[in-house]
């Protein structure tokens, strides 16, 4: 693997080509979703162009409770996050489970 695979980019313009999430683009992931443990339940396109996935269960505040890594790990276990590449800034999707679809909204973080 080389380094350009390896590494994870923060910011990416958006819109994506395609309309498919970029290889290399990075996400702020709740280490449940990213081991597979949880699935997806919340995704956060903010406004400052920051993605977020969450397990829409646990506290993502918590100590050690995401990592930042590529999005595409998140979608090898939850191959629906894919379509949400289309997903504005200040806008979040979330669903209640594998196979519901996902609900989409403004975001706003609380203390915003």
């Amino acid at each position: 693997m080389s380094t350009s695979e390896r590494e994870v980019a923060r910011y990416l313009a958006w819109p994506f080509a395609g309309g498919r999430f970029p290889d290399n683009l990075g996400a702020v992931i709740q280490r449940t979703v990213l081991s597979g443990e949880r699935p997806a339940r919340l995704v956060i396109h903010d406004s400052k162009n920051d993605w977020c996935v969450g397990d829409g269960v646990s506290d993502p505040n918590a100590p050690d409770a995401c990592v930042a890594a590529h999005i595409g790990h998140v979608i090898a276990w939850n191959s629906s996050v894919a379509e949400l590449a289309t997903l504005p800034p200040g806008w979040e999707a979330w669903r209640d489970g594998p196979g519901q679809p996902w609900q989409r909204s403004a975001h706003e973080y609380p203390d915003e």
